[in-house]
């Protein structure tokens, strides 16, 4: 580890005792030196951050929505900051006027839009637990999230509304006032007072509180300002407690971050808020730049038309997950093969020189200001002309689309890594430091960070290239799972997070993420899948014998290999006209059609989500068994071996699940 920039080690590594796997040394940023930079004086909550940027910045433009006219998207429309916390503290009275308390949980449900943060900052205001309800969670996730919070009031996206009315009765013995971002229909009416439910339009609500004011409460730093849902592994979503402080400390951690790499946030930066404010990602991105008092623009909701909305907004930092990022590169990649040789040839070009001399340590706007002006200005353009800095977030971007954006996008592109336990980014990676290609850079100078051992994987985090378990410590570290202690003590074990991710220490400081130590993965969309659990449902099909199921970061949707049950097979295969042995019956794309159909009706029996649905499947005749040493003595899958053993049955089912549809 000798000769890094961007570590420093505060503590050395630990060899395993009685029961406890070894510990790599401790290492926190080198932008952290002289200690982690303190919030700013008074910024206590989240609250303060508001109120701070309100005093400071009263006139300046904050929340941004495109103006519908003749039907058509005009330009972006502002509210000022001050204007915001005026319609703020109107919420608040209303809220509080309906008798919902400090301490008290309310829900907001629906797309990113200017109500969203003004119910958010009212939550803040009055001390509330805000806790997002979103249904990417699958069928009955919205009404376990309002039971299990005891959400008594919820803001909820005009057309979410019918959507909620499905949680009824079940979430009707803990909601009693519902607040619509836009109008109210008649029959919604009757259907919630039905329920002895209040429901106010936007408009009505703001007048409920009009003539009563109510002192706003003393926040504390350890009070919990959110509870944001994840998907669990097994069983129910997680409710991840997150405290004023994980937010302050991690936004007075990316502050110092950004202005040791002479990148700082100023109040003219503009963003696009798209991706869902019910996640880590985008919440504390937008806390970040109301802190600066910058302008956050909202998009229309619709994926068609983002590029368009960007165009007209011209953010100047773009936050995107890896599928945002592909279909760009994509999108990239056919306009220039579509453009004719001459220019393909002028384009590829470009792109040899300008990364070479990247790779040689000159600035990417250093790098060849000719090619940028004269061949990827059209890129940049593309993204509005004034982004700075690209943040990729939640899965890992693939190495070759990091590079190419790196390139061509006449930005930084950075990759970084967090969970919602450690309240979003823990680790990102630094602009012009091409060696962190393929990482997600060092730690934010906010957290210590250490590997753990694991040796059942064969993972040692003392050997001289240190792998093993990531694990974090530091106050933007959640506070526990609501009302399960027993999982947060699985996770968080003497005031390290274990995240379950598998890390490696490069030369530079960086790291990167190579593995998951439990049988859970992330899809490139950024949905975690529990395949254990999927394997015990699709096992019910009465078709099969085995199926193992395999999925990765790169791609959004999952493969399987089958072992099929021979006498169900050579039945079906009887009926429909198939002859052969049962050897040549799995390698008839009709059989492979009937197992699909089959898995997939079990899918929709169990209520999966989309991205559980198994897209294509490889069947092997031959059952899983020790000598191919697939499994274990007492049957277990063993999962790297299925994958090396069955590496180009997968690659397969990609390639053509992937090609496009002539």
């Amino acid at each position: 580890m000798a000769g890094t920039n961007y570590l420093i080690k505060v503590e050395e590594g630990k060899e395993a005792t009685d029961g406890q796997p070894s510990a790599g040394p401790v290492y926190r940023s080198t932008f952290a030196k002289n200690g982690f930079p303190a919030p700013i004086p008074e910024m206590e909550s989240c609250w303060d951050i508001f109120r701070m940027s309100v005093d400071k910045y009263p006139n300046n433009p904050m929340l941004g929505r495109r103006q519908m006219v003749d039907g058509k998207a005009g330009k972006y429309v502002w509210q000022t900051y001050k204007e915001v916390y005026d319609i703020v503290i109107k919420v608040g009275n209303s809220i509080r006027s309906c008798g919902v308390e400090e301490g008290e949980k309310c829900g907001i449900y629906g797309a990113n839009c200017s109500e969203w943060i003004i119910s958010m900052e009212a939550c803040n205001a009055h001390g509330l637990y805000c806790v997002p309800l979103y249904d990417t969670l699958g069928a009955g996730a919205v009404e376990f999230i309002i039971c299990h919070a005891e959400v008594s009031i919820a803001f909820v996206e005009e057309k979410k509304i019918n959507e909620l009315f499905k949680t009824f009765p079940a979430s009707t013995q803990y909601l009693k006032t519902i607040v619509s971002f836009g109008k109210v229909t008649p029959e919604q009416k009757a259907e919630a007072e039905k329920h002895d439910l209040a429901i106010y339009s936007w408009e009505e609500f703001l007048h409920l509180g009009e003539n009563k004011t109510f002192d706003l409460p003393v926040k504390k730093k350890t009070d919990i300002c959110t509870i944001m849902y994840t998907s669990g592994t097994t069983g129910d979503p997680k409710g991840v407690l997150i405290s004023n402080e994980s937010i302050v400390t991690l936004i007075a951690g990316v502050k110092r971050l950004l202005e040791s790499v002479n990148e700082q946030l100023t109040m003219k930066d503009v963003y696009i808020s798209y991706l869902p404010l019910a996640h880590i990602f985008d919440r504390v991105i937008e806390e970040l730049f109301i802190s600066h008092g910058a302008s956050i623009g909202f998009w229309r909701g619709d994926v068609k038309l983002l590029v368009e909305d960007i165009g007209e907004l011209k953010p100047t930092i773009f936050c995107a997950v890896p599928r945002v990022l592909d279909r760009i590169y994509s999108g990239l990649l056919q306009k220039i093969s579509g453009g004719g040789l001459l220019k393909k040839k002028m384009f590829d070009l470009a792109y040899s020189y300008k990364y070479y001399s990247m790779r040689k340590g000159r600035k990417h706007g250093e790098a060849s200001p000719i090619c940028d002006k004269v061949v990827f200005s059209k890129v940049k353009q593309g993204l509005g002309g004034n982004v700075r800095l690209i943040l990729s977030g939640a899965a890992p971007l693939s190495t070759h689309v990091e590079e190419f954006l790196r390139v061509v996008a006449c930005c930084h592109v950075l990759q970084g890594y967090g969970l919602t336990e450690s309240c979003g980014g823990s680790f990102v990676s630094l602009p012009n430091e091409l060696s962190m290609l393929g990482t997600v850079g060092p730690p934010v100078p906010n957290i210590d960070v250490r590997l753990e051992s694991v040796p059942e994987m064969n993972y040692d985090a003392l050997s001289s290239t240190p792998r093993g378990e990531v694990c974090i410590r530091g106050k933007t570290l959640f506070t526990g799972y609501y009302k399960r202690e027993d999982l947060t003590n699985e996770v968080l074990v003497d005031g390290w997070l274990h995240t379950g991710d598998i890390g490696e220490w490069q030369p530079n400081g960086s790291m990167k993420i190579i593995d998951r130590k439990k049988n859970i993965f992330k899809l490139s969309q950024g949905e975690y899948v529990a395949v254990e659990n999927l394997e015990n449902i699709y096992g019910l099909v009465s078709a099969i014998d085995m199926i193992w199921i395999y999925g990765n970061s790169f791609e959004s949707f999952l493969v399987a290999v089958v072992n099929p049950n021979k006498e169900a097979l050579e039945i079906w295969a009887a009926n429909n006209n198939v002859s052969g042995a049962f050897e040549s019956i799995c390698q008839n794309p009709k059989a492979k059609e009937f197992i699909l159909g089959e898995l997939a009706k079990t899918g929709k029996e169990k209520k999966l989500k989309g991205f559980e649905f198994i897209k294509d499947v490889h069947l092997d005749p031959t059952p899983f068994d020790m000598e191919r040493d697939l499994l274990t003595p007492t049957f277990k899958k063993k999962r790297p071996q299925l994958l090396k053993y069955y590496q180009g049955v997968i690659d397969d089912m990609y390639k053509s699940a992937n090609k496009p549809k002539a």
